[in-house]
């Protein structure tokens, strides 16, 4: 929150980015407009512009901010567990931002973050001995998969835990039909709203079944 001298509000870069990244949060990135941004602030729009050059340099930072919350490849572990534990971390960070996932690589001029992060995550497949043309297919069939599967675990409704008893025998009773859906209903009911069933365990699954192929496909002489 923007600390407060003289009785205005004092604001800088860095919380206006904050104030962005909150609205963008809770209501979607349509939401973000300046005029919806210095509401949030308490202050008018014009002053926003003392602060930011406008939303698209709003939204280049968010973009930055995103980048910054994704851990890079740590360079002390092999390539394989280096890049697993940054794919975990990015599907965690876009699960949080949901809104950032169509941002992330439609921007033309990125940042020093994401130039870094780039750079560390290809300098973890080099180390692994990927040529090219393999580290190339890694990363965009990775960051689809990361993408994909953080905007489907976004916008889940409830899975397991308190209340999936009820909720299986409404949706089965419901909407499925086990005369006509029996394997619908049989997953569903059987294990999808079980207690302790996590949509989110078939990431590191299928996560780990993309790593299998990389890497049975770099030469071995």
């Amino acid at each position: 929150m923007a600390e407060k001298q003289g009785g205005r509000r004092r604001l800088s870069q860095a919380i206006v980015v904050d104030a962005a990244m909150d609205l963008a949060d809770a209501q979607g990135i349509e939401a973000l407009t300046i005029r919806h941004l210095a509401e949030a602030l308490g202050t008018k729009p014009m002053t926003l512009y003392h602060h930011v050059d406008g939303k698209d340099a709003v939204l280049a930072a968010m973009v930055e901010r995103v980048f910054g919350e994704i851990q890079d490849p740590p360079e002390e572990l092999p390539w394989r567990e280096a890049i697993r534990v940054r794919c975990v971390s990015a599907k965690e960070v876009l699960v949080r931002h949901a809104w950032a996932v169509r941002l992330l690589e439609t921007g033309t001029s990125p940042g020093p973050v994401s130039l870094a992060h780039h750079e560390a995550v290809l300098a973890a497949f080099a180390r692994g001995g990927l040529p090219l043309p393999l580290m190339a297919h890694a990363y965009a069939i990775l960051d689809s998969f990361i993408y994909g599967f953080a905007i489907q675990e976004a916008g889940l409704p409830v899975q397991g835990g308190e209340g999936s008893a009820e909720l299986a025998e409404e949706i089965s009773s419901t909407f499925f039909d086990p005369e006509v859906f029996p394997n619908l209903v049989r997953l569903t009911v059987d294990h999808v709203m079980q207690p302790g069933y996590s949509f989110g365990s078939s990431f590191e699954f299928g996560l780990d079944m993309l790593l299998d192929g990389f890497e049975a496909r770099i030469p071995t002489a």
